[in-house]
């Protein structure tokens, strides 16, 4: 085939992402493709004609070899030639595998099968190995950088937002766990639902019609089939392979997607001017704007939710192709052939955002100011709950009024409590009993206010971090493409 200049390529993935994602990219190019899909069909095959031979007595080491070797050779441009004239691509498959094949195992191949059960079978073995193999391991590696980032910075002192206000002290470590938690459970999720994505061998309409005339156990067939490529059979097949299989397993990769868009949206936010509590790195020559020369755009975070933004809603896609008349028709024979695409959007995503945690600058200091800006007012829930503790049915009311107080006057949180001497001298007598002695510098510390942020943390980013690292180990064959973040814009 005469090579092509990625520029000429229409899809940004071919081109753009591909330079900025090649190694990990080629390794889903190596599952997903449609010369990956070519040869898993030809695996499909191949395993069909092993199981006729195999039940007929045939068992042949050396055949068995020769019809496996047929099968990584086939080309996917002479299949492409064939369908021109068959104008169907599985016939045309299986006319170029049977020339390969010596004369009298030809009259085998595709025996009782259907186009579909070796279209599904070959989806569900791409889909499978692309998922635990590149997508898995990338997201793992994802996920130990969120715990470290969880354990690192478990103690450093963070106001808490909410609605883009201050609510109550945390840790950057506790607000790191959240992503690691969430992520946590989303690439486990995936590894089970690939795990589970199924194969069929029953025939035209999934009754095992054809089979039926060929053996008496139609069923044995299939599993002895499908076991050869590491699958199972659908519980219930028309034509098709019961589609939730693979839906499910879209949704959950969909699911992660949105996790990872969430964190680079909280640490594009967290780059603000005015905030400036994190920073993505920043390269030696790199240029923020084309006439602003000061800028230093969180854009890896940007270009994260970027991605999201134009993969996720195909998710309706994959639902619509849960749809299909009777026991098959082809309004999904289009769709179907995009998802590869989303493997390809949620990598991207996910290793650019490998490399933002890699190179994540925290700035703790620039946190502990954050968390004074408003002199303390972020203790004004243990100042209520103080006053409640000791009696007053109104502390809420009564502190929601010391807090406009204090705003209007400009005063620290517990100067303004001070002013109202009952409401002091009930503060103070509750944070003695809790051992506290001198109330002023517990106002003047809210880092000490962080409730379980800190333990948290480090328990989340402890559990999380022994089971990423053994599904990230599984794509140490990979371990290039997993790792070297992007560049694209």
């Amino acid at each position: 085939m005469e090579p092509r200049d990625i520029f000429d390529n229409i899809s940004p993935l071919d081109h753009r992402y591909w330079r900025s994602n090649a190694q990990v990219f080629d390794a889903l190019s190596s599952r997903l493709s449609e010369k990956a899909q070519t040869r898993y069909a030809a695996r499909a095959e191949a395993a069909l004609l092993e199981t006729h031979l195999e039940l007929r007595g045939r068992s042949d080491p050396g055949i068995f070899a020769r019809i496996e070797a047929a099968a990584a050779a086939m080309d996917p441009e002479e299949v492409y030639r064939e369908e021109e004239t068959t104008k169907h691509n599985v016939r045309a498959l299986v006319n170029v595998f049977q020339r390969s094949l010596p004369e009298e195992l030809r009259p085998l191949v595709h025996l009782g099968a259907t186009s579909v059960d070796i279209l599904d079978t070959a989806k569900a073995m791409a889909y499978r190995d692309a998922a635990r193999e590149v997508i898995v391991p990338l997201l793992a590696k994802l996920e130990l950088e969120l715990c470290r980032l969880s354990v690192d910075e478990a103690a450093t002192p963070q106001v808490g937002r909410t609605h883009g206000q201050h609510a109550v002290p945390l840790t950057f470590g506790f607000a790191m766990a959240e992503y690691a938690s969430r992520l946590g459970k989303s690439l486990l999720k995936v590894d089970e639902l690939a795990r589970d994505l199924r194969g069929k061998l029953a025939g035209a309409v999934g009754s095992y019609n054809a089979l039926s005339m060929l053996y008496p156990d139609p069923e044995e067939v299939e599993r002895r089939y499908l076991a050869r490529l590491g699958l199972e059979p659908s519980e219930h097949s028309t034509q098709l392979v019961e589609p939730e299989h693979a839906l499910r397993l879209l949704l959950e990769m969909n699911v992660a997607f949105g996790i990872i868009a969430n964190l680079a949206d909280d640490l594009r936010n967290l780059q603000r001017t005015e905030i400036g509590e994190v920073r993505e790195s920043f390269g030696a020559g790199q240029v923020g704007s084309s006439t602003m020369p000061q800028k230093r755009n969180p854009w890896n975070s940007e270009h994260v939710k970027s991605l999201w933004k134009a993969f996720a809603p195909r998710a309706v896609s994959f639902f619509m192709d849960q749809i299909s008349e009777h026991q098959r028709d082809l309004t999904n024979s289009a769709s179907e052939r995009f998802v590869p695409e989303f493997f390809a959007g949620l990598a991207a995503a996910a290793n650019r955002m490998l490399s933002v945690l890699r190179g994540l600058a925290v700035d703790r200091e620039r946190m502990a100011a954050n968390l004074r800006l408003t002199g303390g007012a972020v203790l004004a829930e243990p100042a209520y709950i103080l006053l409640a503790e000791s009696g007053r049915a109104d502390a809420h009311e009564m502190l929601r009024r010391i807090t406009l107080a204090a705003e209007a006057d400009r005063l620290a949180l517990h100067e303004a409590i001070e002013r109202d001497g009952e409401a002091w001298e009930a503060v103070r007598g509750r944070l003695a009993e809790l051992g506290i002695r001198d109330p002023e510098d517990f106002f003047r510390r809210p880092e000490l206010y962080r409730g379980r942020a800190a333990e948290r943390a480090l328990a989340i980013g402890e559990k999380y971090r022994a089971v990423a690292a053994t599904l990230a180990a599984r794509g140490e064959g990979n371990a290039e493409g997993l790792e070297r973040g992007g560049r694209a814009r």
